[in-house]
Protein backbone atom coordinates (compact mmCIF):
# COMPACT_ATOMS: atom_id res chain seq x y z
CA UNK A 1 0.00 0.00 0.00
CA UNK A 2 0.92 3.46 -0.91
CA UNK A 3 3.35 5.15 1.83
CA UNK A 4 2.44 8.44 3.69
CA UNK A 5 4.33 10.55 5.63
CA UNK A 6 3.82 11.36 9.26
CA UNK A 7 1.73 13.98 8.66
CA UNK A 8 -0.08 12.91 6.33
CA UNK A 9 -1.05 9.47 8.93
CA UNK A 10 -2.00 12.67 10.91
CA UNK A 11 -4.06 14.36 8.46
CA UNK A 12 -6.20 11.40 8.05
CA UNK A 13 -6.64 10.55 11.41
CA UNK A 14 -8.14 13.91 12.03
CA UNK A 15 -10.16 13.66 9.26
CA UNK A 16 -11.34 9.89 10.40
CA UNK A 17 -12.08 11.64 13.68
CA UNK A 18 -14.27 14.66 12.36
CA UNK A 19 -16.50 11.67 10.68
CA UNK A 20 -16.40 9.32 13.30
CA UNK A 21 -18.01 12.16 15.67
CA UNK A 22 -21.49 11.06 16.36
CA UNK A 23 -23.86 13.75 15.00
CA UNK A 24 -21.71 13.25 11.64
CA UNK A 25 -22.41 9.49 11.58
CA UNK A 26 -26.29 9.96 12.45
CA UNK A 27 -26.26 12.94 9.77
CA UNK A 28 -25.06 10.54 7.20
CA UNK A 29 -27.25 7.71 8.74
CA UNK A 30 -29.87 9.87 7.88
CA UNK A 31 -29.02 10.50 4.37
CA UNK A 32 -29.03 6.90 3.36
CA UNK A 33 -32.72 6.49 4.82
CA UNK A 34 -34.08 9.66 2.87
CA UNK A 35 -37.77 9.01 0.99
CA UNK A 36 -37.58 7.22 -2.09
CA UNK A 37 -37.16 10.44 -4.48
CA UNK A 38 -35.30 12.49 -2.34
CA UNK A 39 -31.28 12.91 -2.09
CA UNK A 40 -29.02 15.10 -0.18
CA UNK A 41 -28.21 18.32 -1.08
CA UNK A 42 -24.98 20.37 0.45
CA UNK A 43 -24.23 18.56 3.35
CA UNK A 44 -23.25 20.04 6.78
CA UNK A 45 -20.07 17.79 6.71
CA UNK A 46 -19.07 19.47 3.66
CA UNK A 47 -19.01 22.82 5.41
CA UNK A 48 -17.32 21.31 8.74
CA UNK A 49 -14.32 20.07 6.77
CA UNK A 50 -14.60 23.39 4.92
CA UNK A 51 -13.74 25.55 7.75
CA UNK A 52 -10.84 23.00 8.39
CA UNK A 53 -9.68 24.09 4.71
CA UNK A 54 -10.18 20.15 4.31
CA UNK A 55 -12.58 20.23 1.82
CA UNK A 56 -10.25 21.02 -1.21
CA UNK A 57 -6.69 21.05 0.87
CA UNK A 58 -4.74 21.31 -1.97
CA UNK A 59 -6.04 24.27 -2.92
CA UNK A 60 -4.04 27.40 -2.17
CA UNK A 61 -5.43 29.28 1.15
CA UNK A 62 -6.56 32.24 -0.45
CA UNK A 63 -9.26 29.78 -2.11
CA UNK A 64 -10.00 27.88 0.98
CA UNK A 65 -7.56 25.27 0.92
CA UNK A 66 -4.45 23.97 3.13
CA UNK A 67 -2.02 24.38 0.17
CA UNK A 68 -1.17 21.06 0.59
CA UNK A 69 -1.25 18.50 -2.47
CA UNK A 70 -3.14 15.51 -4.18
CA UNK A 71 -2.01 13.07 -1.65
CA UNK A 72 -3.90 15.11 1.06
CA UNK A 73 -7.04 15.51 -1.00
CA UNK A 74 -6.96 12.00 -1.69
CA UNK A 75 -6.91 11.26 1.56
CA UNK A 76 -10.06 13.25 2.52
CA UNK A 77 -11.78 11.12 -0.50
CA UNK A 78 -11.24 8.04 0.90
CA UNK A 79 -12.09 9.01 4.26
CA UNK A 80 -15.40 10.60 2.93
CA UNK A 81 -16.07 7.17 1.32
CA UNK A 82 -14.96 4.84 3.94
CA UNK A 83 -17.42 6.68 6.51
CA UNK A 84 -20.37 6.57 3.98
CA UNK A 85 -20.67 9.95 3.49
CA UNK A 86 -22.45 10.58 0.04
CA UNK A 87 -19.75 11.99 -2.54
CA UNK A 88 -21.41 13.01 -5.54
CA UNK A 89 -21.45 16.57 -4.61
CA UNK A 90 -17.63 17.21 -3.30
CA UNK A 91 -16.65 15.00 -6.33
CA UNK A 92 -17.89 17.34 -8.95
CA UNK A 93 -17.81 20.39 -7.31
CA UNK A 94 -14.23 20.18 -6.42
CA UNK A 95 -12.33 17.30 -8.51
CA UNK A 96 -14.02 18.46 -12.07
CA UNK A 97 -15.23 22.04 -11.77
CA UNK A 98 -13.30 23.30 -8.89
CA UNK A 99 -10.14 21.14 -10.52
CA UNK A 100 -11.02 22.81 -14.10
CA UNK A 101 -11.14 26.44 -12.03
CA UNK A 102 -7.99 26.40 -10.39
CA UNK A 103 -6.66 25.28 -13.71
CA UNK A 104 -7.85 27.37 -16.50
CA UNK A 105 -9.60 30.14 -14.63
CA UNK A 106 -8.61 33.96 -14.22
CA UNK A 107 -7.76 35.08 -11.22
CA UNK A 108 -11.31 36.75 -11.09
CA UNK A 109 -12.84 33.35 -11.54
CA UNK A 110 -10.76 31.22 -8.92
CA UNK A 111 -11.58 34.07 -6.46
CA UNK A 112 -15.22 34.16 -6.98
CA UNK A 113 -15.72 30.79 -7.44
CA UNK A 114 -12.87 28.30 -5.62
CA UNK A 115 -13.67 29.74 -1.79
CA UNK A 116 -17.40 29.11 -1.71
CA UNK A 117 -16.94 25.68 -3.06
CA UNK A 118 -13.89 24.80 -0.61
CA UNK A 119 -16.13 26.03 2.31
CA UNK A 120 -18.97 23.68 1.17
CA UNK A 121 -21.04 26.30 0.78
CA UNK A 122 -21.66 26.65 -2.73
CA UNK A 123 -21.99 23.53 -5.28
CA UNK A 124 -21.10 22.87 -8.71
CA UNK A 125 -22.23 20.74 -11.73
CA UNK A 126 -21.24 19.82 -15.16
CA UNK A 127 -22.73 19.92 -18.81
CA UNK A 128 -21.80 17.84 -21.21
CA UNK A 129 -23.60 15.22 -22.28
CA UNK A 130 -26.67 15.60 -24.80
CA UNK A 131 -29.29 13.26 -26.70
CA UNK A 132 -27.23 11.06 -28.91
CA UNK A 133 -24.16 12.82 -27.74
CA UNK A 134 -22.27 10.66 -25.00
CA UNK A 135 -18.31 10.57 -24.81
CA UNK A 136 -17.76 12.17 -28.05
CA UNK A 137 -18.18 15.71 -27.16
CA UNK A 138 -17.40 16.50 -30.64
CA UNK A 139 -20.83 15.63 -31.49
CA UNK A 140 -22.32 18.63 -29.22
CA UNK A 141 -24.90 20.75 -30.63
CA UNK A 142 -25.98 23.32 -27.65
CA UNK A 143 -24.82 27.03 -29.14
CA UNK A 144 -23.81 30.27 -28.08
CA UNK A 145 -25.09 32.78 -29.77
CA UNK A 146 -23.33 36.29 -29.40
CA UNK A 147 -25.13 39.11 -27.24
CA UNK A 148 -23.24 42.22 -27.07
CA UNK A 149 -20.39 43.31 -24.94
CA UNK A 150 -18.45 39.83 -25.33
CA UNK A 151 -21.51 38.11 -23.84
CA UNK A 152 -23.54 35.07 -25.10
CA UNK A 153 -26.83 33.43 -25.15
CA UNK A 154 -26.64 29.78 -24.56
CA UNK A 155 -29.67 27.75 -26.60
CA UNK A 156 -29.72 23.57 -26.28
CA UNK A 157 -30.24 20.13 -24.03
CA UNK A 158 -28.08 18.24 -21.67
CA UNK A 159 -28.78 15.07 -20.62
CA UNK A 160 -27.17 13.04 -17.71
CA UNK A 161 -26.44 15.92 -15.56
CA UNK A 162 -26.35 14.77 -11.59
CA UNK A 163 -26.81 17.11 -8.78
CA UNK A 164 -27.74 20.18 -10.99
CA UNK A 165 -30.96 20.89 -9.41
CA UNK A 166 -29.14 21.64 -5.92
CA UNK A 167 -25.85 23.56 -7.87
CA UNK A 168 -25.42 27.19 -8.22
CA UNK A 169 -23.16 27.11 -11.03
CA UNK A 170 -22.43 24.36 -13.79
CA UNK A 171 -19.29 24.32 -16.47
CA UNK A 172 -21.22 23.81 -20.37
CA UNK A 173 -19.72 22.36 -23.42
CA UNK A 174 -21.29 24.43 -26.15
CA UNK A 175 -20.26 24.88 -29.76
CA UNK A 176 -19.63 28.34 -29.94
CA UNK A 177 -17.72 28.09 -33.79
CA UNK A 178 -18.92 25.68 -36.74
CA UNK A 179 -15.99 24.52 -38.75
CA UNK A 180 -16.24 21.48 -40.13
CA UNK A 181 -13.21 20.32 -37.35
CA UNK A 182 -15.51 18.90 -35.04
CA UNK A 183 -13.03 19.36 -31.68
CA UNK A 184 -13.11 22.86 -32.33
CA UNK A 185 -15.12 25.46 -31.94
CA UNK A 186 -16.39 23.89 -28.44
CA UNK A 187 -16.22 26.80 -25.77
CA UNK A 188 -16.52 25.91 -22.03
CA UNK A 189 -18.76 28.48 -20.17
CA UNK A 190 -19.52 29.01 -16.19
CA UNK A 191 -23.22 28.89 -15.98
CA UNK A 192 -25.44 30.46 -13.13
CA UNK A 193 -28.33 27.77 -13.19
CA UNK A 194 -30.26 29.77 -10.42
CA UNK A 195 -31.72 31.54 -13.38
CA UNK A 196 -35.40 31.53 -15.23
CA UNK A 197 -33.69 30.84 -18.94
CA UNK A 198 -32.54 27.00 -17.11
CA UNK A 199 -35.31 24.32 -17.18
CA UNK A 200 -34.83 21.09 -15.35
CA UNK A 201 -36.50 17.93 -15.53
CA UNK A 202 -35.63 14.56 -13.08
CA UNK A 203 -34.02 11.67 -14.94
CA UNK A 204 -35.18 8.70 -12.84
CA UNK A 205 -32.20 5.87 -12.93
CA UNK A 206 -31.19 3.03 -10.80
CA UNK A 207 -28.75 5.22 -8.50
CA UNK A 208 -29.89 6.67 -5.21
CA UNK A 209 -29.09 10.66 -7.29
CA UNK A 210 -31.08 10.96 -9.92
CA UNK A 211 -29.84 12.82 -13.25
CA UNK A 212 -31.41 16.00 -15.15
CA UNK A 213 -32.39 16.61 -18.01
CA UNK A 214 -31.06 20.86 -18.46
CA UNK A 215 -32.74 22.90 -21.32
CA UNK A 216 -31.06 26.05 -21.42
CA UNK A 217 -33.14 28.66 -23.42
CA UNK A 218 -31.17 31.71 -24.34
CA UNK A 219 -29.43 32.16 -20.35
CA UNK A 220 -27.01 35.04 -20.65
CA UNK A 221 -23.61 34.33 -19.69
CA UNK A 222 -20.45 37.11 -19.95
CA UNK A 223 -17.30 37.55 -21.36
CA UNK A 224 -16.43 36.56 -17.93
CA UNK A 225 -18.00 33.50 -17.37
CA UNK A 226 -15.45 32.42 -20.24
CA UNK A 227 -13.37 28.96 -18.76
CA UNK A 228 -10.39 28.95 -21.03
CA UNK A 229 -9.87 30.16 -24.82
CA UNK A 230 -13.13 30.62 -27.04
CA UNK A 231 -13.46 27.96 -29.34
CA UNK A 232 -10.73 25.50 -27.28
CA UNK A 233 -12.68 23.65 -25.19
CA UNK A 234 -12.14 20.13 -26.21
CA UNK A 235 -8.46 20.91 -25.31
CA UNK A 236 -9.08 21.90 -21.86
CA UNK A 237 -11.93 19.26 -20.99
CA UNK A 238 -9.12 16.70 -21.95
CA UNK A 239 -6.52 18.21 -19.95
CA UNK A 240 -8.61 18.18 -16.63
CA UNK A 241 -10.68 15.54 -16.71
CA UNK A 242 -7.57 13.56 -17.12
CA UNK A 243 -5.95 14.83 -14.30
CA UNK A 244 -9.18 14.21 -12.06
CA UNK A 245 -8.87 10.42 -13.42
CA UNK A 246 -6.92 8.95 -10.65
CA UNK A 247 -9.78 6.24 -9.69
CA UNK A 248 -8.93 6.54 -5.60
CA UNK A 249 -12.65 7.35 -5.13
CA UNK A 250 -14.02 4.05 -6.67
CA UNK A 251 -11.26 2.22 -5.30
CA UNK A 252 -12.24 3.21 -1.87
CA UNK A 253 -15.77 2.53 -2.64
CA UNK A 254 -14.16 -1.39 -3.93
CA UNK A 255 -12.92 -1.41 -0.09
CA UNK A 256 -15.92 -0.74 1.34
CA UNK A 257 -17.68 -3.03 -0.34
CA UNK A 258 -14.99 -5.84 -0.09
CA UNK A 259 -15.03 -5.76 3.30
CA UNK A 260 -18.93 -6.35 3.69
CA UNK A 261 -18.44 -9.51 1.36
CA UNK A 262 -15.79 -10.67 3.25
CA UNK A 263 -18.03 -10.01 6.60
CA UNK A 264 -21.08 -11.63 4.98
CA UNK A 265 -18.53 -14.64 3.99
CA UNK A 266 -17.53 -15.43 7.21
CA UNK A 267 -21.07 -15.15 8.58
CA UNK A 268 -22.38 -17.22 6.49
CA UNK A 269 -19.38 -19.84 6.69
CA UNK A 270 -18.53 -19.16 2.97
CA UNK A 271 -15.23 -17.95 3.70
CA UNK A 272 -13.67 -21.06 3.44
CA UNK A 273 -15.75 -22.79 1.13
CA UNK A 274 -13.49 -23.58 -1.81
CA UNK A 275 -16.60 -22.53 -4.25
CA UNK A 276 -16.33 -19.04 -3.33
CA UNK A 277 -12.61 -18.67 -1.24
CA UNK A 278 -10.84 -18.29 -4.61
CA UNK A 279 -13.09 -15.64 -6.09
CA UNK A 280 -13.22 -13.70 -2.70
CA UNK A 281 -8.69 -13.82 -3.16
CA UNK A 282 -8.72 -13.60 -6.42
CA UNK A 283 -11.04 -10.01 -5.75
CA UNK A 284 -9.35 -8.84 -2.64
CA UNK A 285 -5.64 -9.06 -4.66
CA UNK A 286 -7.61 -6.75 -7.39
CA UNK A 287 -9.08 -4.42 -4.88
CA UNK A 288 -6.00 -4.10 -3.34
CA UNK A 289 -4.18 -3.34 -7.01
CA UNK A 290 -6.70 -1.05 -7.58
CA UNK A 291 -5.86 1.30 -4.95
CA UNK A 292 -2.11 0.69 -6.13
CA UNK A 293 -2.78 1.89 -9.39
CA UNK A 294 -5.14 4.65 -8.13
CA UNK A 295 -2.46 6.34 -6.21
CA UNK A 296 0.21 5.46 -8.82
CA UNK A 297 -1.62 8.07 -10.46
CA UNK A 298 -1.99 10.78 -7.97
CA UNK A 299 2.09 9.98 -7.32
CA UNK A 300 2.41 11.27 -10.55
CA UNK A 301 0.11 14.31 -10.55
CA UNK A 302 2.34 15.34 -7.19
CA UNK A 303 5.44 14.67 -9.19
CA UNK A 304 3.95 16.94 -11.69
CA UNK A 305 4.23 14.12 -14.71
CA UNK A 306 0.67 13.02 -14.75
CA UNK A 307 0.17 10.13 -17.44
CA UNK A 308 -2.85 9.52 -19.34
CA UNK A 309 -2.24 6.15 -20.07
CA UNK A 310 -1.77 5.08 -16.34
CA UNK A 311 -5.06 7.07 -15.34
CA UNK A 312 -6.91 5.57 -18.30
CA UNK A 313 -5.66 1.83 -16.98
CA UNK A 314 -6.49 2.88 -13.51
CA UNK A 315 -9.90 4.04 -14.10
CA UNK A 316 -10.80 1.11 -16.42
CA UNK A 317 -8.94 -1.36 -13.98
CA UNK A 318 -11.13 -0.08 -10.75
CA UNK A 319 -14.82 0.40 -11.91
CA UNK A 320 -14.71 -3.43 -14.18
CA UNK A 321 -13.43 -4.61 -10.90
CA UNK A 322 -16.36 -2.80 -8.76
CA UNK A 323 -18.84 -4.00 -11.26
CA UNK A 324 -17.97 -7.64 -10.90
CA UNK A 325 -17.97 -7.05 -6.90
CA UNK A 326 -20.86 -5.68 -7.16
CA UNK A 327 -22.51 -8.50 -9.32
CA UNK A 328 -20.21 -11.11 -6.54
CA UNK A 329 -21.93 -9.42 -3.37
CA UNK A 330 -25.75 -10.71 -3.53
CA UNK A 331 -24.11 -14.30 -3.19
CA UNK A 332 -23.43 -13.95 0.08
CA UNK A 333 -26.85 -11.55 1.04
CA UNK A 334 -29.49 -13.42 -0.44
CA UNK A 335 -32.70 -11.93 -1.20
CA UNK A 336 -32.20 -10.03 1.32
CA UNK A 337 -29.41 -8.20 -0.50
CA UNK A 338 -31.84 -6.61 -2.60
CA UNK A 339 -33.46 -4.35 0.39
CA UNK A 340 -31.92 -0.32 0.78
CA UNK A 341 -30.61 1.05 3.45
CA UNK A 342 -34.58 2.68 4.10
CA UNK A 343 -35.36 -1.26 5.23
CA UNK A 344 -34.11 -2.31 8.50
CA UNK A 345 -33.29 -5.79 7.70
CA UNK A 346 -31.06 -4.46 5.02
CA UNK A 347 -27.28 -6.01 5.64
CA UNK A 348 -24.55 -3.58 6.19
CA UNK A 349 -27.15 -0.97 5.91
CA UNK A 350 -28.12 -1.50 2.36
CA UNK A 351 -24.66 -1.16 1.02
CA UNK A 352 -24.29 -4.20 -1.78
CA UNK A 353 -28.03 -3.32 -3.17
CA UNK A 354 -26.38 0.32 -3.16
CA UNK A 355 -23.35 -0.89 -5.16
CA UNK A 356 -25.21 -3.15 -7.25
CA UNK A 357 -27.64 -0.20 -8.54
CA UNK A 358 -24.22 1.91 -8.71
CA UNK A 359 -21.59 -0.31 -10.52
CA UNK A 360 -22.86 -0.22 -14.02
CA UNK A 361 -22.71 3.67 -14.16
CA UNK A 362 -18.73 3.78 -12.76
CA UNK A 363 -18.11 2.01 -16.26
CA UNK A 364 -19.61 5.01 -18.47
CA UNK A 365 -19.27 8.44 -16.47
CA UNK A 366 -15.93 10.41 -16.73
CA UNK A 367 -14.37 8.58 -19.94
CA UNK A 368 -16.50 4.76 -20.72
CA UNK A 369 -14.75 1.61 -19.88
CA UNK A 370 -14.26 1.27 -23.92
CA UNK A 371 -12.43 4.70 -24.44
CA UNK A 372 -10.19 3.80 -21.35
CA UNK A 373 -8.92 0.58 -23.02
CA UNK A 374 -8.53 2.47 -26.42
CA UNK A 375 -6.62 5.03 -24.70
CA UNK A 376 -4.10 2.31 -23.57
CA UNK A 377 -4.10 0.94 -27.25
CA UNK A 378 -3.17 3.91 -28.95
CA UNK A 379 -1.01 5.79 -26.66
CA UNK A 380 0.32 3.41 -24.51
CA UNK A 381 0.81 0.25 -27.11
CA UNK A 382 0.60 2.24 -29.99
CA UNK A 383 -1.96 0.32 -31.82
CA UNK A 384 -4.39 1.18 -34.37
CA UNK A 385 -1.74 4.03 -35.46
Amino acid sequence: MPLFTPEQDKFRAEVCALLCEEDVVEAVARCRRLPGGEEPELLDVYRRLGERGWLAPNWPVEYGGLGATMVEKAIVTEELIRHGVPDVTHGLSVDIVGLAIALFGTDAQRARLLPGLARGETSAAVLFSEPGVGSDLSSLRTRAEPDGDGGWRLFGRKIFSMKTQFADFAVAAVRTTDTGVKYHGITLFLVPLRNLAVKMRPMWNLTEDRMVDVTLDGVRVGADDVLGEVDEGWQTVNRFLGLERTGVDTAAKAQRLLDTVLRQAAATGRLDDPAYAHRLLDLTARVRAARLLAWRCVTNLVEGRPDDVQSSAAKWHVTEVFKELAVLAPEFTGLDGVLDARDADAPADGIVDAAYREAPGLTLAAGTSQIMLYVVATQGLELLT
